[in-house]
């Protein structure tokens, strides 16, 4: 980040006049910084949700809601979905730049010789009640990790720190895998190394001892891809979650933890099982114009869910890759006639002509086409939170990883704009 020396910012508030320096990003608008700004002028600013406020400097993802871009580290998020796979992915979000040969073999070892589970972790899994959320199994055991491996949680140690990141993104699958097979009351399946990382989290996820099980390239391509979608999205809640926890010198294993816990939510990683369920609502094409004419109505209380995004106010990069792979994975099951994809066709068709949806900007997201994807592959909606959850783990640790590393990086602290009551004295309760 570039300090404008031409460009300043000034306030000016009861005969005050405060400046303030600008910062000019590579990508983006200009920033200012009020750091300074309760020191010199006693006021704190006020922005719910920190939509207008950059809680920090990062060199991993950049968005340009407007049109419609996600870069990470620079490379375009549709080129790294076709021309490259999760762990080379992982391996650019982690460390600046894309790997040689020689690097990404090295860094694909490590990650394969980690995805083993301690054994006693086994019994952990039991402890749950068979009925529980998958999502409250990955929680608790990614935050009971570090009472496992707690070799790697002195986050003042660089080795230690990348230990603790291999062994996160090596495991996340394992740990997925093992909280479905718990759910549906089928025994843990081991990773194996001779497998892809798709491949190997597929095979964790369906096989069974009975038979042998064979994955096919095509949905371990599209299981890859969703991955690489979701690797990481800048300052999300769940990111941010991640910083502010590790900000306080939490171990890597509870920093993300935390930000699984706050995935959890259906407004950030739930939004795909959400766009899945309308789509089963409305049922049939014919169905749609219903549906579309309640969507418009504000009394209504229907929701499109699927359209539209927070910082997206063009076509969601990802959504077009996604597109593709639901196109690929109905066809090879035979199903590319099915209702449900049909609907969202039809949709996706409405939304990119319709005056209402252009006006408001309603394009298709990543999670409309991802829950078709997950549900055609067999996982139920419960499921599918959990696996964004072991594609964001790589971008959580990246981000944390930052973090540490930042000079400039202070205990998260926000302030508030009290609206309680003033000062009180204390009334003994028979005078009350």
């Amino acid at each position: 980040m570039a300090k404008d020396m031409d460009k300043k910012a000034n306030i000016s508030f009861e005969g005050q006049s405060l400046e303030f320096p600008i910062y000019s990003p590579t990508l983006g608008p200009d920033v200012i910084d009020i750091s300074k700004l309760y020191g010199t002028g006693g006021v704190f600013t006020y922005d719910p949700g920190f939509t207008s406020t950059a809680s920090c400097e990062s060199a991993i993802t950049f968005i340009d809601g407007d049109k419609g871009e996600l870069l990470y580290r620079g490379y375009p998020i549709d080129q790294l979905a076709e021309k490259s796979h999760f762990l080379e992915v992982c391996y650019l979000l982690l460390y600046g730049e894309l790997p040689t040969n020689a690097e990404l073999d090295d860094f694909e070892n490590r990650v394969t010789r980690h995805t083993m589970l301690h054994e006693q972790m086994t019994n952990f899994f039991r402890g749950f009640r068979r009925d529980a959320h998958p999502m409250a199994i990955i929680c608790g055991v990614q935050g009971a990790m570090s009472s496992f491996y707690h070799d790697s949680t002195d986050i003042s140690d660089p080795w230690q720190r990348e230990v603790a990141s291999i062994r996160m993104i090596a495991k996340l699958p394992t740990v997925v895998a093992w909280a479905y097979k718990y759910s549906i009351g089928q025994p843990f399946v081991y990773p194996r190394n001779d497998l892809d990382y798709a491949s190997n989290f597929l095979r964790m996820c369906f096989s069974v001892p009975a038979e042998d099980y064979e994955v096919n390239p095509i949905l371990s391509r599209a299981m890859d891809r969703i991955f690489t979608l979701h690797a990481d999205h800048e300052q999300n809640a769940s990111t941010s979650t991640v910083r502010l926890a590790g900000s306080s010198g939490a171990n890597p294993f509870a920093c993300i933890a935390a930000g699984i816990a706050c995935l959890w939510g259906p407004a950030h990683g739930g939004a795909n099982e959400a766009a899945l369920s309308m789509l089963r609502e409305i049922g049939t094409v014919d169905q749609i114009p219903e549906y579309i004419r309640r969507a418009k109505d504000k009394s209504d209380p229907f929701r499109l869910m699927g359209f539209g995004h927070r910082v997206y106010k063009n076509f969601d990069p990802r959504a077009k890759v996604m597109k593709q792979s639901a196109d690929e994975v109905l066809g090879l099951l035979g199903i590319e006639n099915n209702p449900t994809l049909q609907v969202a066709k039809e949709l996706e068709r409405i939304a990119l002509e319709d005056d209402y949806f252009i006006e408001k900007k309603l394009y298709p997201n990543v999670d409309f086409y991802s829950g078709i994807i997950l549900d055609a592959m067999g996982f139920p909606t419960t499921m599918f939170t959990p696996i964004f959850a072991l594609a964001r783990t790589v971008g959580w640790i990246a981000q944390w990883k930052e973090m540490i590393a930042d000079e400039n990086q202070r205990i998260g602290r926000p302030r508030q704009l009290y609206v309680g009551e003033a000062h009180r004295n204390y009334v003994d309760a028979e005078k009350r």
